[in-house]
């Protein structure tokens, strides 16, 4: 186990800012900002910016805007290299987004301070030409649809997933984004796991996937098997009754070596796989972080377990973990090259990356946007504090990740849905006690943000 940034979706109006109110139709020009306020407090607030490129093709780009009181400054940003001098703010690309094409866009984001009035930013300029064009939309019956979001719980939409590609897909094999909620080890946070609990995920968070972590060693599996099997096969049931995807996490951490456990994983795997494989809404992942050990072993771990998995259900989704803690190999000072060069061999499979948005910031993000062209990604697990789960929320890392999850449309899990005594914990300690999971008073800092970015609406497409 490591031990997570929501734009807050506050009316801007109520702030006196809002988004910059488009011009009359007509031909686009050069760019458009979109620029909202998503939080004020005294002294502070929150600005997004989302840039489009209405002209030719950019390799490179360089915002800048004016804030027009004395008092304005940027005190951080996220999804871009930011400066002010005087007035004057200048936003210019990190790696992942320095290319925009024609019509393309990019979410940036700031935290800002105030002494006197705080207005609206002005005079938006990309690669110095003025950003006042608008969004044409295309004539009608002209290019081809966009598929619409379809409606109802997470699997009567999406139903089975599958990989297409770099992508995890839906049955209409669209790309989709699942965005949801870890538990803790199962073996101490039980009590945080009941009807009321998983109504309140899958209801109020609007959650589209639970990820049920079970420990093997720590007292988890390994000291009662049948016992834990049938608690992870408990859970996925409350899961697929609310319509949300259920991941079950064979959580291996001390030892990292997954082989240490290989034959009580074909043991688990088989059982939950046989008794499972009727249903549509479960992902398996076979090892949560293996650390301390080769890419090979890795390897050779999944090419046992994933064959045990499919003789019962060859159908489901299948993640397997990365070295150095699900990190693509960055924290042990490799990349995801050695996987690119030495994939695991078998199909409908995805690579799990892990990140703790206080400790890995623009090189782990740098290594996703690379990855994301070449393998199929989900983020099984992720935190916005520290890697030890403690620590204050780091907003801005936070932001810059979901950010580029969401432009990369790689789905995610937050760790953690429990009220553990640690800062990445998404409920305040003593909620699981009684029946509220989802009210400001139950919340941590990092579980009102989390809970107000996955509540978000989703978009499935469908068709």
């Amino acid at each position: 186990m490591k031990r997570l940034l929501a734009l807050i979706a506050t009316g801007a109006t109520a702030l006196g800012l809002t988004v910059l109110s488009n011009p009359p139709a007509a031909a686009a020009v050069g760019c458009r900002v979109d620029y909202t306020v998503t939080s004020q407090w005294q002294g502070g607030f929150q600005g997004a910016v989302k840039i489009t490129n209405l002209g030719e093709p950019v390799s490179g780009w360089t915002l800048k805007f004016t804030l027009p009181d004395a008092g304005q400054k940027v005190v951080q940003g996220w999804n871009a290299t930011w400066a002010q001098s005087g007035a004057t703010v200048t936003a210019t690309p990190v790696d992942w987004n320095r290319a925009l094409d024609t019509g393309a866009s990019t979410d940036l984001g700031f935290v800002g301070s105030f002494t006197g009035a705080n207005p609206k930013p002005t005079a938006f300029t990309l690669n110095g030409v003025a950003c006042t064009g608008s969004v044409v939309e295309p004539p009608p019956g002209g290019g081809e649809p966009t598929p619409g979001p379809g409606t109802g719980t997470p699997v009567d939409v999406n139903g089975q997933l599958r990989v297409c590609g770099v992508k995890l897909c839906n049955q209409y094999n669209r790309p989709v984004q699942l965005r949801g909620m870890s538990t803790h080890g199962i073996q101490w946070f039980s009590k945080c796991y009941n009807a009321a609990s998983v109504d309140a995920l899958a209801k109020d968070w609007k959650s589209d996937l639970l990820r049920i972590a079970m420990y093997v060693q720590e007292s988890g599996y390994e000291t009662d098997p049948a016992g834990f099997t049938s608690r992870v096969n408990s859970l996925v049931d409350m899961a697929g009754a609310r319509g949300m995807y259920a991941m079950i996490d064979f959580h291996t951490l001390t030892p990292g070596d997954p082989n240490y456990n290989l034959d009580r994983a074909k043991t688990f795997f088989a059982s939950v796989a046989a008794r499972n494989a009727a249903k549509k809404h479960v992902i398996y992942e076979i090892a949560n972080e293996p650390n301390g050990v080769s890419w090979a072993a890795i390897k050779n771990y999944a090419e046992q377990v994933i064959p045990v998995i499919r003789a019962a259900d060859p159908d489901a989704v299948i993640i397997v973990g990365t070295r150095g803690w699900s990190s693509l190999g960055v924290s042990d000072g490799s990349n995801e090259s050695e996987i690119v060069n030495n994939p695991v061999n078998a199909t409908n499979i995805m690579y799990a990356f892990h990140f703790y948005a206080a400790s890995h910031k623009d090189n782990y993000r740098a290594t996703v946007s690379r990855a994301a062209s070449q393998l199929p990604l989900f983020v099984t697990e992720f935190g916005t504090v520290s890697a030890t789960g403690g620590g204050t929320l780091d907003r801005a890392s936070t932001t810059a990740w979901l950010d580029l999850l969401d432009q990369l449309k790689i789905s995610y899990a937050n760790w953690t849905y429990s009220d553990a005594p640690e800062s990445s914990a998404a409920l305040r300690p003593g909620t699981c006690d009684g029946t509220d999971y989802s009210s400001s008073g139950v919340l941590t800092e990092s579980g009102a943000l989390i809970k107000s970015r996955i509540s978000t609406t989703d978009t499935f497409p469908t068709g």
